[in-house]
């Protein structure tokens, strides 16, 4: 079975000095991807690059800062980045498609399968799919993260072995090498810590949107769906596929859950939340070390609208995520029988089950305090 990665492109990969979209960088990339292609690799580019495509076409001297102006950059920018791909691609025999997502599609299982059929039959037919964020109608996408987010998402849905965010700097390093000449590259994590957050710093570039915490946290939940993740610098020939081999010019996230079913990656990082569950210390436990269900007894409220079948968020005391679970209980219900024991619980809510959240509909997404990184 061939290898299937997904690489996210950033915009200060694709642009000129002056911002505006490098087809020279485009072509750069398309080479690199051909190449991996041609091996028998399995390749989905997730792009970022509309806005800083089209911001200039449309007579703006600098990159919009204002949500509406970026949403026209973009709308005339994607057409631009697309033209370039075909072009570049088209050299090398390839046909590419064009897939814009928002989150929603991804929270939505149905939806998100209709995507998944879509990729699946452009690899089969050997046509590269292009995917980017859906940017005139997601203001999130264009505010926080520069398709980082969605790469990991990306890299989730289709079952990827490996996600490859290339950026313009080579990986995480122990402070900002820009600034702090004793830097170090971190050339392995293994688990995504708070320390880690702290070490990342904030944007590195006034082209694009993405820091690297955005990165570190497409990395979490890639590696939460099984998928090992790359983050580093391609600049030259050849060394995507270095990057791909093991070898490249940046920071390794290693995995071990490449066996966690559809069902829990779908709950863990696909869906949406519709809400929050807080709960006390003895379910926070039960939760992450017990291997237990969430009874209603270690619940101390609940805010959002949510309904049975949705997914929502749980918290601890402190307000820190510990993970997503499907719920059984309404809203309404989850807070009417907080921290009550279970035959009281169950009949001042009105429900015919005990358990609020079952095991089985559980995914801890919880971030440790210490790291684990190799430098």
């Amino acid at each position: 079975m061939s290898r299937r990665i997904v690489v996210k492109i950033g915009s200060s990969s694709l642009t000129s000095e002056e911002g505006g979209l490098s087809r020279e960088r485009v072509r750069f990339f398309a080479d690199e991807l051909s190449s991996l292609l041609k091996s028998g690799t399995q390749v989905l580019l997730v792009t970022s690059g509309a806005v800083a495509a089209g911001f200039r076409r449309i007579g703006y001297a600098a990159r919009p800062q204002q949500v509406h102006q970026k949403q026209a950059a973009a709308a005339v920018g994607q057409a631009l980045l697309m033209e370039a791909y075909q072009e570049a691609f088209g050299v090398h025999g390839l046909a590419v498609a064009q897939i814009l997502l928002t989150r929603p599609d991804f929270g939505s299982r149905t939806r998100s399968q209709y995507a998944e059929r879509t990729i699946e039959e452009l690899l089969k037919q050997g046509v590269v799919p292009i995917i980017n964020e859906n940017d005139t109608v997601a203001t999130d996408e264009l505010k926080f993260s520069e398709n980082d987010t969605l790469s990991a998402l990306v890299a989730n849905l289709a079952k990827a072995d490996a996600l490859y965010i290339l950026t313009d700097i080579e990986g995480l390093y122990t402070a900002d090498p820009r600034v702090d000449p004793g830097a170090r590259r971190i050339e392995r994590i293994d688990v995504i810590s708070e320390e880690l957050y702290r070490i990342a710093g904030g944007a590195g570039s006034s082209v694009g949107t993405g820091g690297m915490r955005s990165k570190i946290e497409a990395a979490r939940i890639a590696m939460g769906g099984g998928v090992a993740t790359f983050i580093g610098r391609v600049s030259e020939p050849g060394q995507l596929a270095d990057a791909v081999d093991g070898r490249g010019r940046g920071t390794y996230f290693t995995t071990s859950l490449h066996s966690l079913p559809a069902r829990k990656k779908w709950i863990g990082f696909l869906a949406v939340p519709q809400g929050k569950i807080f709960v006390d210390a003895g379910a926070e436990e039960a939760l992450l070390h017990g291997g237990k269900s969430l009874l209603p007894a270690g619940i101390t409220g609940a805010e959002g609208e949510f309904h049975p079948g949705d997914v929502v968020e749980v918290a601890n005391a402190e307000g820190r995520t510990l993970g997503r679970g499907v719920t059984h209980y309404s809203a309404w219900q989850t807070v009417a029988a907080a921290g009550l024991p279970s035959d009281e619980a169950t009949r001042r809510a009105g429900v015919s089950r005990i358990e609020v959240i079952h095991r089985d509909d559980w995914v801890t997404t919880h971030v440790k305090k210490e790291a684990q990184l190799h430098e």
